[in-house]
């Protein structure tokens, strides 16, 4: 997997992936940003969220479970010296689906905890 970061200006760069996709990362006005795109921490919890239910829903999905939603909310704490690197990170998932097993649902997410990231 390959991605590349290029600087445009002040605190905003922009992310390329190796699938051809690209997002504009900012930094907050306060930290010389100009809030012209998402905060690079930000996707960072972001991408987080978005590997765990891909890996929940799929493993749901193979277990022949009949999921319709899901739904994670995330909270990163940080502190507010420098080095302001994620000390904890709070997941509430969501999920939904016709006779969902509730002993599967928790199965598939400590799977995608343990195993896959």
């Amino acid at each position: 997997m390959k991605a590349k970061i290029k600087w445009l200006d002040g605190r905003a760069f922009v992310g390329e992936s190796g699938s051809g996709h690209a997002v504009v990362m900012d930094g907050a006005p306060e930290a010389g940003g100009r809030n012209i795109g998402i905060r690079p921490m930000e996707m960072l919890l972001i991408g987080l969220g978005a590997c765990t239910a891909f890996d929940v829903v799929m493993i749901l999905e193979k277990g022949r479970e009949n999921v319709t939603s899901c739904e994670i909310d995330l909270d990163g704490e940080r502190p507010t010296e420098e080095p302001q690197a994620f000390t904890h990170v709070k997941m509430i998932y969501r999920l939904r689906g016709k006779n969902l097993q509730p002993a599967a649902v928790e199965r598939a997410i400590k799977l995608s905890e343990v195993n896959y990231w």
